[in-house]
């Protein structure tokens, strides 16, 4: 329990100070999206091209694996969108944005130092096996998903024109592709540009974090509590329960199952508000549910962890 504080605690302060900043006036409300702008289209793709271009893509990846926790994400986003439309009654548009934040959980800010933290750095590698595809699956399903609701009742290949277009246009998605292309090259990049990277690298997730909590001073959960309790309840309980039972079903060694399920137990990550902040559709709700997932976070990686081998 005590690692898991020292893990989740850090994020809290990041977005309690953007939070404060804001709230007293210390840090303008319009740099809060000057802020957004720059993590998203500038600093976190650079983040995924490094973290891509530098991975060992000849690790083992078990299909096993991949199959138990990407089906429980493509569950998790299916019950997003339908329960944000069906039950809730909210704009199709709105219900992409909601079911993506059932989709993309913290891999990286949560799930990996969990996970070393529990088996060792040596249980890793099925961590890094599923984040290696995390970010090309989550956005190209949710960009997908969002471009054709927004192009329903045009022609059908227009609307792939729709898609193709929206994602390889995404500074996100062209980070990702670009980080494949250097590595399965084999190219080293020059000192100089590797620095340069990691410095807007180290820059990304505390820039992105720092302007949630100034968002948050701007978008509140009344009214959408339902929605965030509900997004909460998807992501944090149901991914992690598909995950397992197929995991079990597939004979999914232990090791790649505590990998699995702890990646599927964490709380939805920024990347679901900077998906919301895109479209600008259901920012609330992305807010509050990262914000609250997260906490909620705490005592279900802890269940978690009681109950794998």
């Amino acid at each position: 329990m005590q690692a898991l504080i020292e893990v989740i605690l850090p994020v809290f302060l990041v977005i309690g100070f953007g939070y404060v900043a804001v709230r007293a006036g210390w840090f303008p409300e319009s740099g809060v999206d000057g802020l957004m702008r720059f993590t998203q289209q500038f600093a976190i793709p650079c983040l995924l091209f490094t973290a891509i271009a530098r991975l060992d893509l000849e690790q083992s990846f078990d299909w096993r694996l991949l199959s138990s926790f990407y089906a429980g994400a493509l569950g998790g986003f299916l019950l997003g969108l339908l329960g944000a439309r069906l039950i809730f009654a909210r704009p199709w548009e709105d219900a992409v944005a909601i079911g993506f934040c059932c989709l993309f959980s913290n891999s990286v800010l949560l799930g990996l130092p969990i996970t070393e933290r529990a088996y060792g750095a040596g249980a890793l590698a099925a961590n890094y096996a599923i984040i290696a595809l995390h970010s090309p699956f989550c956005y190209g399903l949710g960009i997908s998903a969002m471009e054709i609701v927004r192009a329903r009742g045009h022609p059908g290949l227009k609307i792939v024109g729709t898609v193709a277009g929206a994602m390889f246009s995404n500074a996100l998605i062209i980070g990702i592709v670009a980080g494949f292309a250097v590595n399965l090259a084999g190219l080293q990049l020059p000192g100089p540009v590797r620095d340069g990277l990691d410095l807007m690298v180290r820059a990304a997730l505390p820039a992105a974090l720092f302007g949630l909590g100034g968002v948050l001073v701007r978008y509140r959960p009344e009214g959408d509590l339902r929605v965030v309790l509900y997004v909460c309840a998807v992501a944090l309980l149901v991914h992690p329960l598909i995950t397992r039972g197929l995991g079990m079903a597939l004979a999914l060694p232990d090791a790649a199952t505590r990998s699995a399920v702890l990646t599927a137990v964490m709380a939805p990550g920024i990347n679901t508000y900077i998906f919301a902040n895109m479209y600008g559709r259901a920012r609330r709700v992305a807010a509050s549910a990262v914000l609250l997932g997260t906490a909620l976070s705490i005592l279900t990686a802890w269940l978690w962890l009681g109950l794998l081998p």
